[in-house]
């Protein structure tokens, strides 16, 4: 199973090699994603599955039960990259699931259940700076009014590559599924963190993904010479603004000693005005990114930022606006599902962790409509989304071990 998960890693990156120097770059919609989705195909129908393609361009490869109208599990990830990525974001998931058929083929096992293992579009905002747009479309999320004018750094919309890609816009919509399509849906990932190794684990199982509030801090003052205003007489907004950069950082660390559910904020983006070198920043644009699968605790310390701007826009000469970007409420998975998983891997003779996912992945999108889980095998040094990600060929097998056991245990006959 090792040469096979070697050979079929290096299929579906499209490469010879995984230690490609500048990383891998199949952004959304583009010839590089679907040379990646004609690999899928490939291996697919080594494994004599059957594979369809539905209109928002995910790959759906089902093996199917003996019943006509047996329900349906999914399993799958995506294999599109973002800009000099890594080849095992997203790859990961899709290569065990196959893997995970192929095992069970290899014992003979026939599923009670129809077993489609999906190969999502779209997944990364690399490209349009909106994510998951292939799960949306099953899930039923897709806004086509509001996302097809979304435009990519050349000024390329989401519905030109769409189209491009050789689909229709105006059908995307019909790539939605229904309640009754799927029973379930599970997807693999690597960690992108270092907790199953820190924590002595081999897989992680993920109680729920954190989703983002995500404030834009706006801090305006005065520009003028930086040679000839003396130091008394300044409304420097980036002096104003600096505080709040370390108070982000100080709350949500008191938050993690004072409690057990993680948060994490970050001020992630900075954008400075005039940003000439003889003149005093006059605006100061802060990004803030929160995450926590606890909604009340992000939106607690969303609001302790509010009220720290208003004491910043009081004892200094500037003004202070907060805007919400982003609030949205973080996806709690499956607990049945979670409770499975931590047998099947005890079962199989690996130790689990459980622990919350803070990046988003399509699982989040599909638990809106059916029950859904996610599990995590670690990648070195928690890297990811850069050349040197790396998930060694011993943990993805044992992914696809752990993900054939609930197949074969959810499909099968003590399902």
């Amino acid at each position: 199973m090792k040469q096979w998960l070697e050979e079929k890693l290096l299929q579906l990156n499209v490469t010879e090699y995984m230690d490609e120097e500048n990383g891998f770059t199949r952004l959304s919609y583009t010839v590089e994603e679907k040379q990646a989705h004609e690999a899928f195909i490939k291996v697919a129908d080594e494994l004599n599955l059957d594979v369809s393609q539905d209109e928002a361009g995910n790959l759906w490869a089902r093996w199917k039960a003996d019943e006509e109208d047996a329900p349906t599990i999914a399993t799958g990830s995506h294999l599109d990259t973002v800009s000099n990525g890594g080849g095992y974001d997203g790859a990961a998931g899709v290569l065990t699931s196959l893997a995970a058929a192929k095992l069970l083929k290899d014992k003979g096992f026939q599923p009670k259940k129809n077993i489609d293992i999906v190969c999502f579009a779209s997944e990364e905002s690399a490209r349009f700076g909106v994510s998951t747009v292939g799960s949306k479309a099953t899930a039923g999320m897709i806004d086509k009014n509001e996302l097809g004018g979304v435009v990519d750094a050349d000024g390329i919309t989401v519905k030109e590559a769409v189209e491009a890609y050789g689909l229709s816009w105006d059908a995307i919509d019909q790539a939605e599924k229904s309640p009754d399509d799927l029973e379930s849906f599970l997807e693999l990932h690597i960690e992108q963190g270092t907790q199953i190794e820190d924590n002595g684990a081999e897989i992680g199982i993920v109680r729920g993904v954190a989703c983002p509030v995500r404030l834009q801090v706006t801090v305006k003052g005065m520009a003028n010479h930086t040679g000839t205003t003396p130091m008394t007489n300044r409304a420097d907004a980036f002096v104003a603004a600096a505080p709040i950069i370390t108070y982000v950082e100080d709350q949500a660390r008191k938050l993690n000693e004072e409690q057990q559910t993680p948060i994490v904020a970050t001020t992630s983006t900075v954008k400075l005005s005039p940003n000439v070198m003889n003149v005093i920043p006059g605006e100061v644009q802060l990004g803030i990114d929160i995450r926590s699968v606890d909604d009340d605790l992000k939106r607690g310390l969303a609001d302790q930022i509010r009220s720290y701007c208003e004491t910043i826009q009081a004892s200094k000469d500037v003004t202070v606006h907060v805007h919400t970007l982003v609030d949205n409420d973080s996806v709690h998975l499956d607990s049945s599902i979670q409770e499975k998983l931590q047998e099947i891997t005890e079962k199989v003779g690996y130790r689990a962790h459980a622990m919350d996912s803070g990046a988003g992945h399509d699982v989040m999108n599909m638990a809106k409509r059916w029950p859904s889980g996610l599990i995590f095998i670690p990648c070195r040094d928690g890297l990811s989304h850069h050349p040197k990600e790396y998930a060694s060929i011993e943990d993805l097998n044992k992914g696809s071990n752990v993900l054939a056991a609930y197949l074969e245990s959810v499909a099968g006959d003590d399902q």
